[in-house]
């Protein structure tokens, strides 16, 4: 399989539904291979079906080459595991993107210590490990690609789809844009990019579950969509287009094919 992914080695992680499951088997059929990464190896509830293995399965049907290994992203030894397998198996790693997340919503006077350290755990800690475990071999491989799976929550402006009660999952996201743009002056010497994609919002198992099958989906991106404006990223290996937040919305507009820059 043949594109402009050729040869590259990106590991996704939430992989097994949603916008995971989308970006893994866009970037596959770019002819990148692809580490489908997720916690669970089974569907948890009826309402969130799809595991690693089927997102995988699709992949190879199609002609592409995937690999489903599991990893809980807020444990140090399952993201160290996971690139040792991702190097012995597929001989390099190239691009990561970080796109596992817990969308905590809590009310603050009904939040708990808990909710708050899980949130910070998966969405957080994870990019300070990953970033960490991936950058010396992307280093060896000539540079590299990371792309951080954002939110218009890290803005919380409220609205019908960012009601009061997501304070917790704005604070991370909100984190995960930071170390994004902080963490662009060290890698770039490296060859290697990070960005933060704001996808807008996508119907998934996990919005359907929340707002309703009945819901006005009108609008509404689908995981397909947030493909391309992630796959432009991915090949953005030691460019200077680094430290980024985007929006999905603004792709061959202000950013994208043809253009340079945008914050």
């Amino acid at each position: 399989m043949t594109g402009e992914l050729a040869g590259k080695v990106i590991v996704v992680t939430g992989a097994s539904r949603g916008i995971g499951k989308g970006l893994a088997i866009y970037l596959a059929a770019r002819g990148a291979s692809v580490v489908c990464a997720a916690r669970t190896v089974k569907p948890t509830t009826s309402e969130f079906p799809g595991t690693i293995h089927e997102t995988v399965d699709a992949i190879r049907a199609a002609g592409g080459t995937a690999v489903p290994i599991r990893c809980d992203i807020g444990e140090e030894h399952d993201i160290e595991e996971l690139v040792a397998r991702t190097i012995a198996e597929l001989g390099r790693l190239d691009v990561l993107i970080n796109n596992a997340m817990t969308p905590t919503r809590a009310p603050l006077d009904e939040s708990t210590v808990e909710l708050w350290d899980d949130s910070m755990r998966v969405n957080v800690r994870s990019l300070y490990l990953f970033t960490r475990a991936v950058t010396p071999h992307m280093q060896r491989s000539g540079g590299g690609s990371i792309v951080n799976i954002s939110s218009g929550a890290a803005a919380h402006e409220v609205s019908a789809l960012m009601p009061p009660g997501y304070v917790i999952y704005s604070v991370a996201k909100a984190a995960l844009e930071r170390f994004s743009s902080a963490a662009a002056p060290e890698l770039r010497p490296l060859g290697i990019t990070i960005n933060a994609l704001r996808p807008g919002a996508v119907k998934t198992e996990h919005t359907t579950m929340e707002f309703g099958p009945d819901f006005d989906w009108t609008g509404w991106a689908t995981p397909a969509d947030v493909g391309p404006p992630v796959g432009y990223l991915a090949a953005r290996i030691d460019a200077d287009f680094t430290g980024k937040v985007l929006d999905v919305s603004g792709f061959g507009k202000t950013w994208g094919t043809g253009h340079t820059s945008s914050k």
